[in-house]
């Protein structure tokens, strides 16, 4: 059995060795040529496998280490009798985890409090989840729209598209890309979406470029529709819109779910769809698994104010990449393929905690050592 897979997709080699053939490539190798003895392909969103690529291969099985799959022709696989699979979930708290880290940032930078804020999360799946559990934490009002899930599950708990631009405050998109269905999502935040804003939100897009409407998004903003631009997903990834990013508050490349816990279990669960298509046990895919911080003690006695905020900000901190994309937007991919991937707040131990801090430090997903915690009277 050959598998190839791209040399690019981590904690993968020396996994799969004892059970196939693997050859690495990179993903300007993932030609028909290349590819056409292959069983078994392991991608990433930039694995472009349509008709071009797989038309005459021996390919049964393409398993993509994203939540993403716009990047595979699900139609034409379907119709050549190739299966395919995503990673849903995989990398959902890393998400979570840029969202609500990209929030304290500009809060602390504002100095204003997020508690209590209204934020609308637009696609309430794996991801939008996994938002809404850290903004509730945190003390903020949830406003869902997720029409897929109302449908199934009922109106209670959801709320139109136009009351979460006419009701919140901060308003994230986590839907997939599509364009055809019951429920595209191409352009959903489009000049109606902006036009009954009015609240002046924040706007987050961090799920995928075209879910916005980039001319319609400057417009808004511009008119004060909008008032904070925080951009993970651009129209025409990577030459992203130079006036849009001159807008926005923190402009990143598309690394939201690009945590290191993220990455493991992306490329663990394509060895896990691995095992099920051919019915075996891969019996060391127990080591898929990232390396422990190089800090891992967060001491919150070095914070003199706001101190879950910034041991939160300690786990990951956009800035930097933020700096980067703006000092030099045409280095877009340079930057994503050089990103050093962040830890989750759950590698993380809180030290020096209060009984109050306890609680939303847990809640946040971080450990506590109650040897070095403070008690209050």
């Amino acid at each position: 059995m050959l598998i190839i897979a791209d040399q690019s997709i981590p904690y993968l080699k020396g996994v799969l060795e004892p059970y196939a053939e693997i050859r690495y490539l990179p993903s300007t190798g993932f030609t028909a040529d290349n590819i056409r003895d292959a069983e078994i392909l392991i991608v990433r969103s930039i694995d472009i496998c349509n008709k071009q690529l797989l038309e005459g291969s021996r390919v049964k099985l393409i398993t993509t280490a994203t939540i993403g799959y716009d990047h595979i022709d699900t139609a034409y696989c379907e119709e050549a009798g190739i299966i395919w699979k995503n990673a849903p979930g995989c990398n959902a708290a890393s998400v979570g985890q840029y969202v609500l880290s990209s929030l304290l940032y500009l809060s602390l930078r504002k100095g204003v409090s997020l508690k209590g804020k209204t934020i609308g999360i637009v696609g309430v799946g794996h991801v939008g989840k996994e938002v809404e559990k850290l903004c509730a934490a945190y003390g903020m009002s949830i406003l869902r729209n997720d029409p897929p899930r109302a449908e199934t599950e009922g109106e209670t708990g959801f709320v139109s598209l136009e009351e979460i631009a006419g009701r919140s405050d901060i308003v994230t998109f986590h839907t997939p890309l599509t364009k055809t269905g019951a429920y595209p999502t191409w352009h959903l935040a489009n000049e109606e979406f902006f036009s009954k804003c009015k609240r002046q939100p924040w706007f987050i897009n961090a799920s995928r470029g075209a879910v916005h409407d980039t001319k319609a998004l400057l417009k808004a903003y511009q008119k004060g529709l909008i008032s904070e631009l925080i951009i993970d997903c651009w129209e025409n990834e990577p030459h992203i819109n130079p006036e849009l990013l001159s807008c926005t508050t923190i402009a990143t490349p598309h690394i939201a779910g690009f945590s290191a816990d993220g990455k493991a279990n992306a490329t663990r669960m394509c060895g896990e769809n691995i095992e099920k298509y051919y019915k075996l046990e891969i019996r060391n895919l127990y080591q898929i698994q990232p390396a422990p911080p190089e800090y891992p003690f967060i001491d919150l006695n070095k914070f003199a104010n706001n101190r879950i905020e910034r041991a939160f900000l300690s786990s990951y901190n956009p800035e930097k990449t933020n700096q980067q994309l703006c000092a030099e937007p045409g280095q877009f991919e340079r930057i994503r393929s050089n990103y050093k991937n962040p830890r989750e707040p759950h590698a993380y131990t809180l030290l020096h905690v209060t009984p109050e801090e306890a609680e939303l430090g847990e809640l946040l997903g971080f450990k506590l050592d109650n040897s070095h915690n403070i008690s209050v009277s």
